[in-house]
């Protein structure tokens, strides 16, 4: 029996099925790796000796000598002088996880360096992204004369020239796009500077401002290695931020896992409790889902204050306040998306134009806070990139989340002479704009998503194996364990699962499908988180090939295998699928 005409939501991309070749094979095993395990990880670029032992070596012989940053020097001898002079310094971080985090580890350093430290988040609503005239302002009317930026200042050259006219100092340490007209700072701490020639590029700005953490410690305090310490933060800095977890990232994620697994600190310890989450289980799913919104929310709906005194309090009680206050945040922040999210489909279905725009653009009356969350869901949903703007007194400030190929920062660049401010990355960017130049951006914006957009819009869901489904079992469960931690660059493993039998389905609360499939002699559990599209399209019988990520169910003292669905074909309809399922049955 055919299934009925359910159409993948994703273009699989299959595996390239030639095998390794015998060097490289013979590494992966012998580090006990077996031959699939050894594929897949080459084909996300792990293969020979050396990329091996970085992989899986101990992770403190993951990161590179901090010396090498842009402008090193500079920040050792600035922040030397700022220490014997006793000069007053400001951290000044972003107000998201990532520079909240990265301005916890460097206001630990400086302090335990002995530097009199204060911290500054700016008002998501009042001063926007960046460096902001107030956070000068307010420096140096306290007679503050060094500000160090985390996760922000590279597009902020007017703000620094305020700065120094007033005779406070700037150095900057960010990982977003540098613009032509860079800020004239004592020093500009950015791997994706032209002349960086520090060896990894992807660090988010907490993994930036733990680099510098290093730097500071080894120069100043006689031991670089005590920064790790602070991996837990950076750790939350980096998956927040969607940074790839590989190299240095991945070195971060495994020393801060154990950390936070271990010996989380009050702050983060009272935020599990919060979020019902046991800490011995703690992956970076968890902090991506449970720890990190919290987090965000203060700087969305929040007061940023209950974040800063959350990661930087040793004492349990005051952790507990904070922890109190940010669950609150958390649980507005959630009311607000799920009404704003309806009201933007609402604007854009009511606008005939807008369906044929190569993205979504769309402004409305929502709080700047969640339109990052809005535009997220957007791209998702209409697989196109997504612009959502909140109205301002005269101002949008918007937030964009790519899909489709479009490089979002590149694309604000070449849309800049229409912007008052700008910033970002490939994937993630912000911008302010007058409202009366909104639909000039539209207009030009559409243009450069236009020779973007794929002929096939749907996005790529790349399978790391292919296999019939006979040959799923628990060792392969075991041996796809060993790449963790997982997250973006190192995803959990997708795995195709060819020619399954559905034997029942059906709908769950919270808009999933629930399946059982049947392979030769026995059946798997399957579920398909937030796909009921599923469960109306297919039905027993149907033949089936499954994307899915594959786990252990434990429930009742036993273990199962369970697939956790991301996509289903019928069984044999991409070319590869019918390839395979005929070589498997020759």
């Amino acid at each position: 029996m055919m299934p009925r005409m359910i159409e993948p939501r994703y273009r699989w991309l299959f595996p390239d099925p030639r095998p390794l070749d015998g060097a490289r094979l013979a590494a992966a095993r012998d580090r006990g790796l077996s031959d699939r395990v050894a594929g897949l990880l080459a084909a996300r670029g792990v293969s020979g000796n050396a990329d091996l032992d970085a992989f899986f070596g101990p992770p403190a012989s993951g990161f590179h000598d901090p010396r090498l940053l842009p402008d090193a020097d500079r920040v050792v001898d600035r922040v030397r002088r700022a220490r014997a002079a006793g000069e007053g310094v400001v951290v000044f971080g972003d107000f998201d996880a990532d520079g909240i985090t990265g301005l916890a580890v460097l206001v630990r350093v400086l302090r335990a360096l002995g530097v009199d430290t204060a911290t500054y988040v700016p008002s998501r609503i009042a001063e926007g992204h960046g460096l902001s005239a107030r956070a000068v302002e307010r420096a140096a009317a306290d007679g503050r004369s060094l500000i160090v930026t985390v996760d922000c200042g590279s597009s902020s050259p007017d703000e620094v020239e305020l700065a120094r006219a007033a005779g406070v100092d700037v150095i900057v340490t960010d990982h977003h796009h540098v613009p032509d007209r860079a800020p004239r700072s004592v020093a500009l701490v950015n791997p994706h500077r032209p002349d960086a020639v520090y060896p990894d590029r992807r660090l988010a700005g907490t993994g930036v401002a733990l680099a510098v953490a290093r730097l500071l410690l080894g120069e100043l305090g006689g031991d670089a290695d005590a920064a790790l310490e602070l991996c837990d933060l950076a750790t939350i800095g980096t998956v927040s931020d969607v940074a790839p977890v590989i190299g240095e990232n991945r070195a971060i994620a495994r020393l801060g896992l154990e950390i936070l697994r271990q010996r989380p600190r009050p702050g983060i310890d009272a935020l599990l409790a919060r979020s019902g989450v046991r800490r011995e289980t703690l992956d970076l799913e968890t902090v991506a889902f449970q720890i990190a919104p919290r987090l965000n929310a203060a700087g969305r709906v929040g007061d940023t204050d209950d974040a800063v005194r959350l990661l930087l309090t040793d004492d349990a009680d005051e952790a507990a306040k904070a922890a109190d206050s940010l669950e609150g945040a958390n649980r507005l922040r959630r009311e607000l998306l799920r009404d704003g999210l309806e009201d933007a489909r609402a604007t854009l279905e009511a606008d005939p134009a807008a369906a044929m725009r190569p993205a979504v653009l769309v402004h409305g009356p929502w709080p700047a806070g969640i339109v990052g969350l809005i535009a997220s869901r957007l791209a998702e949903e209409r697989r196109r990139p997504a612009v959502v703007a909140a109205e301002l007194d005269g101002v949008f400030r918007a937030s964009c989340r790519s899909a489709g190929g479009v490089d979002l920062a590149g694309a604000l660049e070449a849309c800049s002479d229409l912007l008052i401010r700008h910033g970002g990355h490939r994937a993630a960017a912000g911008f302010e704009i007058e409202s009366d130049r909104w639909d000039e951006f539209v207009s030009r914006f559409s243009g450069i998503a236009a020779g973007a957009v794929p002929d096939d819009p749907r996005p790529e869901l790349a399978l790391d194996l292919a296999m019939s489904s006979a040959q799923l079992g628990y060792d392969l469960v075991a041996e796809l364990a060993t790449l963790d931690p997982t997250g973006p660059g190192n995803p959990p493993p997708v795995v195709g699962v060819l020619g399954m039998t559905v034997t029942r389905v059906r709908a769950a609360s919270g808009g999933h499908t629930q399946l059982t499939l049947r392979r030769d002699r026995d059946v798997v559990d399957a579920v398909a988180f937030g796909r009921d599209d599923i469960a109306t399209a297919v039905r027993e019988g149907d033949r089936l090939d499954v994307a899915a990520r594959v786990a252990i169910r434990r429930f009742g003292g036993y273990d199962s295998l369970q697939l956790e669905v991301r996509d289903v074909a019928p069984s044999g309809s991409h070319p590869d699928a019918a390839a395979l399922l005929a070589t498997m049955s020759a």
